[in-house]
């Protein structure tokens, strides 16, 4: 069995944020989400723009309470 680690220089994958197609496709707005969610603009702005470095669960639960969804429609795992 193979081991796996991230201490070793592997390529090991990468999470994308989705929010930007699953806002645009329902035409919900940056602002409005920031709003509804009670969240800074520039955090919002960050998940819009796949630019997460620490992922806030609390800031993903008020996102997916506003816009009706679960973290599998923001969140995808990408092998490499």
């Amino acid at each position: 069995m193979e081991s796996k680690s991230v201490f070793t220089i592997n390529e090991y994958g990468r999470i994308n944020i989705r929010l930007r197609e699953l806002m645009d496709s329902r035409h919900i707005t940056r602002n409005y989400l920031a709003k509804a969610s009670n969240t800074r603009f520039e955090v919002i702005n960050k998940w819009y723009q796949n630019q997460v470095e620490k992922m806030d669960l609390d800031i993903l639960a008020r996102i997916c309470y506003v816009l009706d969804c679960t973290p599998a429609d923001i969140i995808e795992y990408t092998p490499r």
